[in-house]
């Protein structure tokens, strides 16, 4: 089957790199066309339309939805080309209640659409060792699992359109807080005059041992905030996860405190940075 790529952010490029080094020729499309630099078997077509029309799936990994709307809908967009019969995964983080339409969409277009974000960032899609969360027609997931088996490690079929939506957002809330609390963490104990290296061995063994710990030690140590999974992103998805708390007329306490320390990191302008400029906020808060 013939490859399509949508979306070649920092996640998407990692993702079709892996797509690629399987053994894939990838037709790919990204409003910044210079972005396919580096994609060797990639070959860059003129709009998400001529996408559909040359492949049989086609993956699609943006910011957010409006994004994907404006992707699968503008006068060149996907379903405007010969989409019938087509398989889109996406792999963007989607509003639980914006996915829906995209689902309703693609299906009245003849396509199939299947809500795929993955949990994971740019390390492990190079690996091919995300976590993929499904739903959507079960006979369409059975079809592309192969493609899906060559970049995770995980895929677990949620079924309901919506859930696997909902499902990663949930998932960002415990990605979002575990990384408040260990860039609080280091930075008080820090400000009580221990060594950050040796602080960050002894949460590593601690307290904080976990999989962000394992992904952001080094870049909280060597203050490298070089982006795998951006702070504008984590903000995103804290605010959609709220809508949802709110829809469900749920509270969520530590989601909200959260949230709150990544808009306050997106004011000191850390937007385009890792995640883990977090850590920077409460260290900026005690030098004052």
């Amino acid at each position: 089957m013939q490859l399509g790529f949508i979306g070649l952010g920092q996640l998407g490029k990692a993702i079709a790199g892996r797509l690629i080094d399987c053994g894939n020729r990838l037709l790919v499309w990204n409003r910044s066309p210079e972005k396919v630099e580096g994609l060797m078997k990639a070959q860059l077509l003129q709009s998400p339309a001529e996408v559909a029309s040359a492949a049989d799936i086609i993956h699609v990994c943006l910011f957010d939805s409006a994004g994907v709307l404006d992707v699968l809908t503008q006068e060149k967009g996907l379903l405007k080309g010969n989409i019938k019969g087509k398989i889109i995964i996406d792999h963007s983080t989607n509003h639980f209640k914006e996915v829906l339409a995209f689902h309703e969409l693609c299906a009245q277009a003849g396509a199939q659409y299947l809500e795929a974000p993955v949990l994971g960032s740019v390390l492990p899609a190079h690996k091919g060792q995300l976590t993929v969360l499904i739903s959507g027609d079960q006979a369409t997931y059975d079809q592309v699992r192969p493609v899906l088996d060559q970049i995770s490690a995980h895929m677990f079929y949620l079924g309901v359109p919506g859930q696997a939506s909902k499902m990663k957002l949930i998932n960002n809330l415990a990605l979002g807080g575990f990384m408040a609390i260990l860039g609080e963490a280091v930075a008080f104990a820090e400000s009580v005059g221990i060594d950050k290296a040796t602080v960050l061995d002894i949460l590593d063994v601690g307290g904080g041992k976990s999989l962000v710990l394992s992904g952001k030690k080094e870049k909280m140590l060597n203050n490298d905030f070089s982006t795998h999974f951006s702070t504008s992103l984590i903000y995103k998805d804290l605010h959609c996860l709220q809508d949802l708390a709110y829809s469900e007329q749920r509270p969520l306490y530590t989601a909200a405190v959260t949230k709150e320390i990544f808009a306050r990191a997106m004011a000191e302008g850390l937007g385009d940075l890792d995640f883990s400029a977090a850590y920077t906020v409460f260290k900026n808060q005690i030098k004052k």
